[in-house]
Formats: C-alpha cells, structure tokens, sequence
C-alpha cells in the first residue's frame, strides 16, 4: 500500500507501509544505530515522535520480549528504508510488522532515509506526518504544520506510572503505600525513583548496584517523597521539554536540597533548571549509539548512547562542575554540584541498546549515597 511521509516545510516521501492502512504524526528525528531498533521502539523517551532509522535493512533479527524497554511500543512511527519480514533469529517471536501492527503503530518503507536524514540536519528536527491515504498529500502537509511543536510540550503524563510500582526479577509490581509510607523490604540503600519514562535496564543496572528501588509519579511532591522515607532520589530520563515541568522543577530544587540525588537525560535537564540554569532545543538532537563523549576528570573518552532534543546551556549554570562534554558539538553531558551531593549525565549510561563505556555512572551514584549516608 502507497503512503507518504510528509514533512512541515512542504517536502514528501514517497514509499509504502509495511503495517496497513493508517496515518501517524509526530516530530521527525533519525537515530543513527545499526542494532537495537526494538530498544528503541520502547523507549518512552521517543513519545512524540517518528523515528527514522538510518541503517538500511532493519527487522532482520525480529522481535523477542526479552528485549522490551517498557511495556508498549512509545515512537509515534517508525521510517525504515527496507523492513524484513522474514527474521532469522532464534529467540525471534514475532517480526517487526506483527508487532507494529498489533500495537496500532504506522511504519513506512521505501523511502529515502538518507536524503530524510540529511533533510533534518540542514534544516533541523521537524513536524511530519505519515498517511496511506495520497490522493491529496497538501492535506497531509496540513495534518503535519497542526501537530504541536516539541518546544513547551511537557509529555511526562504520557509515560509516568499510575501509582507507585517496584521492580523485581520477574518484572514489574504495584507497590504498597499506606498512609503514604512505604515499607522498605531490605536494608537500603533506599532509593525514590522519579518516573517521567523510565527505561527497564535503569532499574537493572540500579538493582545491581544494591539500591531499594520505589518508583513514583513524576508528580509525586517532595513532601509526599520525605514521608516514604528514601536515602537518596534518582530521576529518570523521558520525552518532551523539560522547562515545560515547572511544578516538577520547583520538586527538584527541594529535593536537591535534602538527598543524594541522581539524574539521567530529563532527569539531567530538570536538574539544570532546578539549579537555575537553562535549556535549549538542539536543532536536530542527539539520537543514536556512537556518540563519543569526554570525561573532563579523568580525559577518558566514552561512546555514549544518547535520545534527547533538549540540551542544558552550559553557560547558564553556576556552582557546578562540568564532568561530561560532547566531542560533536561540544554542548553539555553532565555535571557535579560543587556543594550538594548531585550528578548528572544527559547520555545514556544504561544504554539498551548501545555501547557499555559510561555504565561507571551507576557505581558513581552508589558511592555517592554511601558516602552522605553511610549505607
């Protein structure tokens, strides 16, 4: 079936969906993995947006559970130039169209993703719109110009958790609250987690390192996060503008104040603010697996994966110290308050997928707690 990705300045693709009839919209941005585009079809991160990947040949291992990042697929829809419909894999379950198809996700072949990547480096992440319907595609240039911009789009309700919820060898579990205490199952250290669209390998890599791990709504006040009693505060990446979660900055600033507290992606950008810094929309942001980024401490340079359009100006920021910079473009990937117990990293330690150069990011944040609260 004939589709067309059409793209707010006017620019169209031409190719076919290999999910059926459908449409779909969202900012259009490309990520530059050769693997991992099951990862990165959960990543909650990716609410918002159609995602343009600029390998080749992408379905060819298919789909298995294993390697979910969340419990639904989150990209808004899914550009490939060629989709495989036959996997060759064996922990294979299902192939990449079944499982578009299953979940209401519009994917589109055929089209040139090289000249759509170089499009949005020119000019930058846009709008777009995919529609199998192309017997008007000025319609569907219109259906793209009435999305809603990235910039002041706050899409944490989007992913967060109903209620608060813990992470156990066999998955997730509701967690319970009473009177608004929570109690602990082992000795600590404790750790609140802030969910704005957190990743399933955080809470792994979080687990190893020994934490007590609560998840909360990103909604969650610091006085409802004093009475469940944690060590230390631990924010998750997720989608949107961070300088749109005003009420989640003002929490940020207070919690900052009182525990060991961690960020990483959105949790990084809402720290920035929180301290009074500023954030600014990358012009086509950082989405892909081969990022090298430059420890300013130690001068080790780290191939990073990384998903954010919103960056921290480095400039806006006093009593920190920049820890992380982009070797690209040398925009901000992480800081240390000089005076509080607080890091941070705009990449992606955790990775999934990606490379494992910056998992230290974790036993960085373990010896932190212990050190401030001898757990």
């Amino acid at each position: 079936m004939k589709a067309i990705l059409a793209l707010e300045d006017g620019t169209l693709f031409h190719g076919h969906t290999f999910t059926g009839e459908g449409s779909a919209g969202g900012e259009v941005i490309f990520n530059t993995g050769m693997t991992g585009y099951q990862e990165v079809l959960t990543d909650p991160s990716y609410t918002g947006q159609m995602v343009c990947m600029t390998y080749p040949h992408v379905g060819n291992y298919g789909i298995n559970p294993e390697d979910v990042e969340s419990a639904k697929i989150r990209v808004a829809g899914f550009i490939v130039k060629e989709c495989c419909k036959e996997p060759s894999n064996w922990r294979s379950t299902m192939t990449l169209p079944d499982y578009l198809t299953r979940q209401g996700i519009t994917g589109i072949e055929g089209i040139d993703t090289r000249a759509l990547t170089r499009h949005l480096r020119l000019h930058g992440a846009m709008r777009g719109y995919i529609a199998t319907d192309v017997s008007d595609p000025r319609r569907i240039v219109e259906a793209a110009k009435g999305l809603p911009t990235m910039e002041g789009l706050g899409l944490a309700d989007q992913v967060t958790c109903d209620a608060p919820f813990v992470w156990t060898e066999n998955g997730i579990k509701p967690a319970k609250i009473v009177d608004g205490r929570y109690a602990w199952p082992g000795p600590g250290p404790k750790v609140l987690v802030y969910d704005m669209g957190i990743k399933w390998n955080i809470m792994r890599l979080l687990s190893a390192q020994g934490f007590d791990i609560l998840m909360v709504p990103y909604t969650t006040t610091a006085e409802e996060a004093k009475r469940l009693d944690p060590d230390a505060i631990f924010l998750s990446p997720g989608p949107g503008d961070p300088a749109a979660l005003t009420d989640l900055i003002h929490t940020t600033a207070l919690l900052a104040d009182q525990y060991p507290l961690a960020g990483i992606c959105l949790g990084h950008q809402l720290l920035g603010l929180a301290l009074g810094g500023k954030t600014f929309k990358l012009k086509f942001g950082h989405h892909g697996l081969n990022h090298p980024v430059k420890d300013l401490e130690t001068g080790r340079i780290e191939i990073s994966s990384q998903n954010h359009g919103f960056c921290v100006d480095i400039e806006s920021l006093s009593d920190v110290e920049l820890t992380h910079v982009n070797l690209n473009d040398g925009t901000l990937e992480g800081f240390a308050h000089k005076k509080k117990p607080v890091i941070a990293i705009q990449y992606h330690p955790e990775a999934a997928p990606g490379p494992h150069d910056s998992r230290s990011f974790f036993s960085r944040f373990r010896t932190l707690v212990r050190r401030e609260t001898g757990k």
